[in-house]
């Protein structure tokens, strides 16, 4: 399989760290030690992709310091993360790529074999979409849908979904038969913690030193 495209979805309003409609707060541009939780991200995802974009809203130029290519949702209505999967599959179809794989800006741990694994559950499974997921004592699984590989041939249906309401991840993924790629916990810290609050942002500091 060719390496997909990485897309960054850091298209949300961040409305427990402030942010609003009137007031896009970004945060990936947090500091985290010495430099910006989307530096974390980049360093972290870039070498597993064939090319890296971020998805959000908004001045473009704020992000000019990261060297990435900076595409808008696919609608101008703040749709939530399909709308920026949709962008991203779009932007990959135009270039070549069949599969696109999204991470999140706000998550600076996420596993450096996120597309291995993925890519491993895509070709066991021939799935259009492999989420990933986390264990859970409770449910067995903790889904994690933002960080997923998608194939570009998702991108009509997905397009008509959006236009026709639909904004949750899984509830557009599972009546396509996704399939889902498990990672493990390092100690006690989920490679998908991230940073929605001023205290995640403190215990983000703190997993760091540690």
């Amino acid at each position: 399989m060719r390496a997909p495209l990485g897309v960054i979805l850091a298209g949300g309003q961040a409305t427990r760290m402030g942010g609003s409609d009137d007031n896009l707060v970004d945060k990936g541009l947090l500091q985290l030690g010495t430099k910006p939780i989307l530096s974390h991200v980049i360093d972290r995802f870039d070498p597993q992709v064939g090319g890296l974009i971020l998805n959000a809203n908004g001045d473009a130029n704020r992000f000019s310091a990261f060297h990435v290519p900076v595409i808008p949702d696919a609608s101008g209505e703040l749709a939530g993360p399909l709308a920026g999967i949709l962008a991203g599959l779009d932007y990959a179809a135009e270039r070549g790529f069949d599969h696109i794989v999204t991470a999140a800006a706000d998550t600076p741990f996420l596993p450096a074999d996120l597309v291995p694994q993925l890519q491993l559950q895509s070709e066991i499974t021939a799935a259009p979409v492999v989420l990933s997921a986390t264990p859970c004592p409770e449910r067995k699984q903790q889904r994690q849908p933002t960080f997923g590989l998608w194939s570009v041939t998702l991108r009509d249906d997905l397009r008509a979904a959006l236009n026709d309401g639909l904004r949750k991840i899984v509830a557009f993924t599972q009546p396509r038969g996704n399939a889902y790629a498990e990672f493990a916990l390092t100690g006690d810290v989920n490679p998908f913690f991230n940073v929605n609050t001023p205290q995640d942002l403190t215990q983000a500091h703190d997993i760091l030193k540690g």
